[in-house]
């Protein structure tokens, strides 16, 4: 109820903005901010762990998560969850490179978002995106992580493709082949793992079932057969697009995949302010793709790799934005007390006001990572973290 009220607060406030005056401080009150005592925060490793200190809380106090935030147990090989764990970093957010490399072997999937697919003429494609390979710093992560022999598996898009490229891709399956193969010969020559193919949200609804399950087929087959992965980015069921990735197109896929990355995150909007994964829908994802009482159903959910933010989402009665690490630390500051906790999403928020206006804040903290981490283990899968670097420090010793 308090969250409706809040939502309801703030899209109130969308309707009124013309006329709202913002507060500012007088003269009085920023004298009294400069004599404010800063607060010191913590940083780098210490001998003890998130859980050991006390910080995992249902309603953490915005004081704890400034001090306590950029603070992680030293023993960053130490990998607490079970199931397979897969972390994507992108060129443009450069602390996931290091985060990659510090907490490698909790992660055994990483993938750098570098390449995309081009289609320059009939049976001519080529790899976009190869300025952005870094072989030294793959090289590291695999370092990092060789206790788990964890993998590095660049994520790879269909990019500039118009309605007739896809038509040709789809429809000839030369094409297709030029294309497994060009992906197989560009992993052997960069010594990576496999692939994470992102294709399936750009094509499904919009051809028939059966073209597209050929070409993921076609890519992974080509791949898996020579020993390495080859991972596939699905979206959850909405109920706007309930069967854009169902049940039988898990079946059909299931022996052909190394792992479905499954985005259940980005529930809210906008249009909708709220919850970045309500933990309800989050189950209901799974579910529907892989009821109870699937066949070989450990074996099939474990190649399921539960999507979990580490960003959230500032809403404003201008608008909102999806906000990471800095931002959301920024906001932070202006809250004095709790975060409060929503028992029906199982997520945190808190609502502030600055010199520019009013915010709503939705931003991961250790309490629903941690919650998502129990249900991935009650539904016996992984984790797919979008994305490295977007969260804070202390999240990982969670992992």
């Amino acid at each position: 109820m308090l969250l409706q009220n809040s939502l309801c607060a703030l899209l109130t406030a969308c309707l009124l903005v013309d006329h709202v005056a913002f507060a500012t401080l007088s003269p009085s009150d920023k004298g009294k901010a400069k004599k404010t005592k800063e607060i010191k925060v913590k940083t780098g490793p210490l001998s003890s762990n998130v859980y050991e200190r006390g910080l995992v809380q249902g309603e953490p106090s915005a004081r704890d998560i400034i001090v306590e935030n950029g603070a992680y147990y030293e023993e960053t090989s130490q990998k607490l969850f079970e199931g397979k764990v897969l972390g994507f970093v992108t060129p443009w957010n450069n602390r996931g490179y290091d985060v990659a490399k510090i907490w490698g072997a909790k992660f055994d999937f990483v993938s750098p978002v570098w390449l995309q697919v081009l289609r320059k003429g009939p049976k001519q494609y080529e790899i976009g995106g190869v300025h952005d390979i870094d072989d030294g710093w793959a090289k590291d992560v695999k370092k990092a992580g060789l206790s788990i022999r964890n993998r590095v598996v660049p994520r790879v898009l269909f990019d500039r493709f118009t309605d007739r490229d896809f038509s040709q891709l789809l429809t000839y399956p030369e094409e297709r082949s030029i294309v497994a193969k060009l992906l197989l010969a560009t992993i052997r020559k960069h010594k990576f793992d496999g692939f994470v193919l992102e294709v399936w949200s750009q094509l499904a609804a919009r051809v028939e079932d059966n073209y597209l399950i050929g070409l993921v087929e076609e890519i992974c087959n080509t791949l898996t057969a020579a020993s390495y992965d080859c991972i596939l980015v699905i979206p959850p069921a909405r109920k706007e697009t309930y069967d854009l990735f169902s049940r039988k197109h898990f079946e059909t896929l299931a022996p052909t995949v190394t792992a479905f990355s499954l985005m259940t995150y980005d529930f809210s909007s906008v249009q909708r302010p709220g919850a970045n994964a309500p933990l309800y829908w989050v189950r209901n994802a799974v579910l529907h793709i892989c009821p109870d009482g699937t066949d070989n159903l450990a074996e099939k959910r474990a190649k399921i790799l539960l999507g979990l933010n580490m960003y959230g989402s500032d809403f404003t009665p201008n608008g909102g934005q999806p906000i990471v690490a800095h931002e959301y630390l920024a906001l932070l500051k202006h809250l004095k007390g709790h975060l409060t906790y929503d028992e029906h999403d199982v997520e945190n928020f808190f609502e502030v006001k600055t010199s520019n206006g009013r915010h709503m804040v939705f931003y991961p903290t250790l309490f629903s990572i941690d919650e998502r981490l129990k249900l991935a283990r009650e539904l016996g899968t992984g984790i797919s973290i979008w994305e490295l670097g977007q969260g804070l420090d202390y999240f990982y010793d969670l992992f």
